[in-house]
């Protein structure tokens, strides 16, 4: 089976102190991870940028459901994981 299987979803804004380790624990679990940047002024992009994420902008207009929408759509994968910048995906024993 080809192509994108697994797509990692995220909204952001200013979640520079969270989105690394976040990243770095998607790192070998999905096939791509889709940034949706809704207003950040701290490094958040460039972090998402670092670890290869397709980063996207939508303007906040206090609609998380808007925001995820958007990232969903942005996504290529048959599945999707939304996950927040603060969470971490971790190894199952």
């Amino acid at each position: 089976m080809g192509g994108i299987l697994l797509s990692a979803a995220l909204i952001v804004r200013d979640e520079e102190r969270f989105l690394e380790g976040c990243l770095r624990s998607l790192k070998d679990c999905v096939d791509e991870v889709v940034v949706v940047d809704t207003g950040s002024s701290d490094r958040s992009r460039d972090i998402a940028h670092h670890w290869g994420a397709r980063v996207f902008s939508h303007p906040w207009r206090g609609d998380f459901a808007a925001a995820r929408n958007a990232s969903v759509d942005a996504a290529r994968g048959a599945w999707i994981l939304y996950i927040d910048a603060d969470e971490r995906v971790v190894e199952f024993d």
